[in-house]
């Protein structure tokens, strides 16, 4: 029984030289001393107006970007169907002509019998183009090709239905490997 006693009387010893001496006291003491006269300032809080509902008014008004307004814009140019250029339907599609103009790399050029051809690059296959031959998705036929290029007429449909024809070029690409 004396040996609980003794455990027991050294546990107890134990935890109060623990809690008697504190670690950094004298930190703990100067940092208070110092801190003392220190007010934290929180700043005001800005003034929250109160919102102000707007009412919607133009609900019965014509929709700006609505078929509406270009069939209104239309009749008052009298430019509807007016336009003579259209692409050909019943022409049989060529390979190229299903890329876009912008996926397609014109990477040389060749003679054969005083005609020049270009070479195009689509994907992973390399195609020989002519003068008169279709690319691209906007019916673009080639009208010349010399060393650093291939021109081309687009038929483009503009808003209101019509075909334009617009002049574009196809640059040569410089070899990157």
């Amino acid at each position: 029984m004396n040996v609980r006693i003794f455990f027991a009387a050294v546990a107890v010893a134990a935890l109060l030289a623990g809690c008697g001496n504190e670690e950094f006291g004298d930190l703990k003491e100067e940092l208070k001393d110092l801190s003392k006269d220190m007010r934290g300032k929180v700043a005001a809080l800005p003034v929250v107006k109160p919102y102000e509902p707007v009412p919607y008014e133009a609900e019965a008004l014509a929709d700006p970007f609505g078929p509406t307004k270009i069939e209104i814009a239309t009749r008052a140019s009298g430019a509807a169907g007016n336009s003579k250029l259209k692409p050909d339907d019943t022409r049989p599609k060529e390979p190229l002509e299903a890329f876009p103009v912008e996926s397609l790399r014109m990477v040389g050029t060749l003679t054969q019998n005083k005609e020049t051809f270009a070479l195009v690059r689509a994907d992973a296959s390399l195609y020989r183009v002519k003068k008169g031959n279709y690319l691209g998705q906007n019916f673009g036929l080639i009208t010349a090709i010399n060393d650093g290029e291939i021109k081309m007429r687009e038929l483009v449909q503009d808003g209101a239905g019509d075909w334009a024809e617009r002049e574009t070029s196809l640059q040569m690409q410089e070899s990157g490997r």
